[in-house]
């Protein structure tokens, strides 16, 4: 079925809402699953609402819950999540995260005791949207080992990173420490595909292409060391600089009734003046050599959703 944007948000919310979330929760976590969708990120973005709903129904978010806010310095912003999920605690301080980010140059957003953080790209699309350079990164539940461990012990941390430009839409990444994301081999296993090499162990710690055997190992690192140096950046960032639970210690975000009660960590930077501009035109001489410029797809104005998570929704 297809959506326009805001019939979209409305039957997020409402569904949010019939799961447990209180009207201001449903209507942030709704915005962060419509901007997801409308940035191309589907695995994340109604597929990935499925996991919220299942979530605040069985106590792993407390849908009523609210964000308690502090500034412990003047480019310092901090928030205990209380459980809920990361995209309301993010909304209370956006506009003081900018106000502070243009004062001082720079400003953090630091967060904990939250559930997953969905699309991490939501967080710095937004910023570079008004002018910001932004930097966000998030652990998770531990669904990723290394070589030398082959047990989960690192979550998929993403980083995602994002830029104002003059024209357009902004440069915008987003990815994983993994070789690829856990929703993507569950959706391969959902649908009984293969996964390629390189993106998982089995439950006995080998090498494997079955999805559903992955399911019951680990995802790896991508680039093999290298990545798991980013993904362990990225832990003592959103977990260690936060206080939020370690990727080993947080609970799971697919089963049980406790929180991840996992970690986000956001830098904004205010860009000088020109910057826009300077970047603009590097980024147009990257584009004429065959570069992929990541983000600049621009947004989506009809969504189609699938039946199948149509009548889960509904539900």
């Amino acid at each position: 079925m297809r959506f326009s944007p805001d019939e979209a948000h409305e039957l997020a919310r409402r569904a949010a809402m019939r799961a447990g979330a209180r009207e201001d929760v449903a209507d942030s976590l709704a915005k962060a699953v419509v901007s997801a969708e409308r940035a191309g990120k589907k695995t994340v973005g109604f597929a990935h609402l499925i996991d919220y709903l299942h979530a605040f129904a069985e106590g792993r978010i407390d849908g009523k819950a609210t964000p308690v806010v502090t500034y412990p310095a003047p480019a310092l912003i901090r928030v205990d999540a209380q459980q809920g999920i990361a995209q309301l605690g993010f909304d209370l301080a956006f506009e003081e995260l900018m106000a502070r980010a243009k004062a001082h140059g720079v400003a953090t957003f630091q967060q904990h005791g939250s559930y997953t953080a969905g699309e991490l790209g939501y967080y710095t699309r937004r910023l570079a949207g008004r002018g910001l350079l932004a930097m966000a990164v998030s652990n998770a539940p531990a669904l990723m080992t290394t070589a030398e461990s082959r047990k989960p012990i690192l979550g998929t941390n993403p980083l995602s990173f994002a830029a104002p430009l003059e024209n357009g839409g902004p440069l915008v990444f987003d990815q994983a420490s993994s070789a690829t994301a856990f929703v993507n081999v569950r959706h391969a296993a959902q649908a009984g595909e293969a996964i390629p090499e390189g993106w998982a162990l089995d439950g006995a710690g080998e090498p494997t292409t079955d999805s559903r055997e992955a399911l019951n190992g680990a995802l790896l690192a991508f680039g093999g060391a290298r990545g798991a140096n980013i993904a362990l950046m990225v832990e003592v960032l959103a977990a260690g600089l936060t206080g939020a639970n370690w990727s080993l210690d947080a609970p799971s975000f697919v089963q049980g009734g406790q929180s991840p009660s996992v970690g986000l960590c956001v830098v904004a930077w205010d860009a000088a003046a020109g910057f826009g501009t300077r970047l603009q035109t590097h980024i147009e001489r990257l584009a004429q050599c065959g570069m992929h410029i990541p983000g600049r797809r621009g947004s989506l104005d009809e969504l189609d959703i699938p039946d199948d998570i149509i009548e889960q929704l509904e539900r």
